[in-house]
């Protein structure tokens, strides 16, 4: 876990001389584990249609190593920001929690985006157009996720896969019906769904943070504040007191000082034997000190550590458990029934809370700010933890999706609704997502953890768990919402209450939420006027 003192540093970067032999080692992992993924998959495939199978794996790949460069990073740049995390501390956590979560609870099957937003049913789609459609969508999505992640914009991947298909099926189905019937494959309704969550999505995301962290500022951070600077006062106190106890001393005859020199060394003797009262002691010097020491018992100055803190933890707990039973751990059909999940949920909050309450208690020694930042900490990164697992298992459907779909075309010859993933490809996928992170996610990092407002594991633990708690709600309620722009509005609203906001750097931000979805229809449209062209 990161220093205090990193918060901020320039190590975010990652530049420091280890740099290189991790960017060697992640490269190496990328084409070797990509490279055996070819060989099996031609021998899965039965050798045929090789070129395609070639382009449509370096395309996937690229898609799932831009998905790891800007959600990934989105996801983690709040713990790097705070301090909470190094880069490669975050490199780690996402390593294993990203790819458990796409091979563990990744699901077994996918749909094959035959339907949905753009509904091919309307006309007749040959297995290559099918294809080349997908295969358009994954590159134009992991350009302009490129582009974005280059200049530190967060957008979501899932408006950028859905933007290239429409794309690339409007621009089929105008060779094929001309451009009215075209138009007529998009459901149009969806697309005002995306829009809405454009507004919505980080609306609800910052609300949230908002209320959140403005509580635990006010209970515990400002309480803590207050506790601190009256420590403080107490320790002046007991340096003036032992000023003006020398000056006091100095100007008694020897006889006296001698016999108060005496007094003082029983009333010591009376302290380090303990259960003494002020009637006890002998000497002014440790009457007056155990008054002062008196005032600093009565501070209680780790009180909020160890009420609130473990209250906001089990909760936290019980929110990231729930995104992992009811949408993390979805396709795993574990048959638990929603009392089961409650039951869950509520066990594991218990166990937080008694884990925390006793971990603030061994921090007493500690300075608050420390044990302020320690406990923040460790709630942030199993926040952090829960957010990939949850991620990885349904996220990596943006690049395994129309993948799997051409795989499934390559192999059968047949366009079905729905296609089995398997095992090897969701592990490649996830290797590709980690990789992503430690060569492009930087920026990204930067934006989410530095540069829209300052981060402390206290704020940036507000943000994750907002930020879940609106993505669990949404699923809930069938709104439409993307949850790299939650997670965006959770960070405003947490610069919002601390007043440090860059709204400047926000508007380019939101244009680039806006443009993601035509940007990427366009650059698909081209990809698949050229895939069909040439191949």
């Amino acid at each position: 876990m990161a220093n205090p003192a990193a918060s901020g540093n320039p190590t975010i970067l990652g530049d420091s001389g280890g740099g290189l032999r991790t960017s060697l080692f992640f490269g190496v992992l990328l084409v070797a584990t990509t490279g055996y993924f070819l060989v099996w998959g031609l021998g899965y495939i039965r050798g045929d249609n090789t070129l395609l199978f070639v382009l449509a794996t370096l395309f996937g790949v690229f898609m799932a190593f831009n998905i790891g460069g800007n959600d990934v990073a989105n996801s983690f740049g709040t713990s790097v920001g705070a301090g909470t995390l190094t880069i490669r501390q975050a490199l780690f956590v996402a390593a294993i929690f990203e790819v458990s979560g796409a091979v563990i609870a990744g699901g077994e099957v996918t749909s094959t985006i035959r339907g949905g937003i753009v509904d091919l049913g309307g006309i007749q789609v040959a297995s290559l157009d099918f294809v080349y459609i997908m295969m358009s969508a994954l590159i134009a999505a992991a350009i302009w996720l490129l582009f974005a992640s280059r200049k530190g914009y967060p957008v979501s991947t899932t408006h950028s896969i859905v933007g290239a298909i429409v794309g690339s099926s409007i621009t089929l189905g105008v060779l094929i019906n001309g451009s009215d019937s075209a138009l007529d494959l998009v459901q149009w309704g969806q697309i005002g769904q995306i829009a809405i969550s454009w507004v919505l999505s980080p609306l609800l995301g910052g609300v949230v943070a908002y209320l959140l962290y403005s509580q635990i500022k006010k209970h515990i951070l400002s309480y803590n504040e207050m506790a601190k600077s009256e420590l403080t006062a107490v320790r002046e106190e007991k340096r003036q007191h032992k000023r003006e106890h020398k000056a006091r001393f100095e100007r008694l005859s020897e006889i006296q000082q001698i016999a108060y020199t005496h007094a003082m060394a029983r009333d010591m003797q009376t302290v380090n034997e303990g259960d003494y009262g002020t009637e006890d002691l002998e000497s002014e010097y440790y009457r007056d000190l155990h008054q002062i020491d008196e005032k600093r018992r009565q501070i209680h100055s780790h009180r909020a550590l160890e009420s609130w803190v473990p209250m906001v933890a089990a909760l936290g707990a019980m929110i990231i458990s729930a995104m992992l039973l009811f949408k993390g751990l979805k396709n795993m059909q574990l048959g638990l029934s929603t009392l089961d999940n409650y039951l869950i949920m509520g066990m594991i909050g218990a166990v937080v809370w008694m884990a925390t309450f006793i971990f603030a208690k061994t921090l007493k020694g500690e300075s608050l700010d420390r044990s302020t930042f320690l406990m923040f900490s460790w709630m942030q990164v199993f926040t952090a933890s829960g957010f990939a697992f949850s991620h990885g298992s349904n996220d990596i459907a943006n690049a395994i999706g129309p993948f799997v779909a051409i795989l499934d075309v390559l192999r059968t010859g047949a366009i079905a609704d729905e296609a089995s993933i398997p095992p090897l490809a969701m592990l490649t996928f996830g290797v590709a997502l980690i990789v992503g992170l430690w060569f492009i996610g930087k920026e990204v990092i930067k934006t989410v953890g530095e540069n829209l407002t300052k981060m402390h594991p206290a704020s940036g633990f507000s943000a994750e768990l907002a930020a879940a708690a609106v993505v669990m709600l949404a699923s809930m309620l069938g709104l439409p919402v993307s949850s790299t722009h939650i997670l965006i509005g959770a960070v405003l609203g947490i610069g919002m209450v601390n007043r440090q906001t860059n709204w400047a750097l926000m508007r380019p931000i939101a244009l680039a939420w806006i443009i993601t979805l035509p940007a990427a229809a366009l650059m698909a449209a081209i990809a698949f006027l050229i895939l069909r062209t040439v191949l």
